[in-house]
């Protein structure tokens, strides 16, 4: 139930909702910032780390997914049967 479980997620939810928030971030800079090369590649190139940065901090504790004792996480409730684990 550890990792297998944020299979799921990272798939359908955070890899969409990360290109999606660095596609807003990438077109809001380059319509602010015009036609100015130099100044557009620097400053997109800063808002893609920042961003890229800012995601790695929420989603990674730097620590590894806590085992569940017996495969079943404690607020599981106990009437409903967890096959498999």
């Amino acid at each position: 139930m550890n990792n297998a479980a944020n299979s799921g997620f990272l798939l359908w939810l955070f890899i969409p909702g990360l290109w999606t928030v660095l596609l807003l971030a990438w077109a809001v800079v380059g319509a602010l910032l015009g036609n100015r090369p130099l100044l557009h590649a620097l400053a997109l190139a800063v808002t893609l780390l920042g961003i890229a940065w800012c995601a790695v901090s929420i989603f990674w504790a730097g620590t590894a997914t806590p085992q569940c004792p017996g495969g079943v996480p404690p607020w599981w409730p106990s009437f409903l049967p967890a096959p498999g684990l």
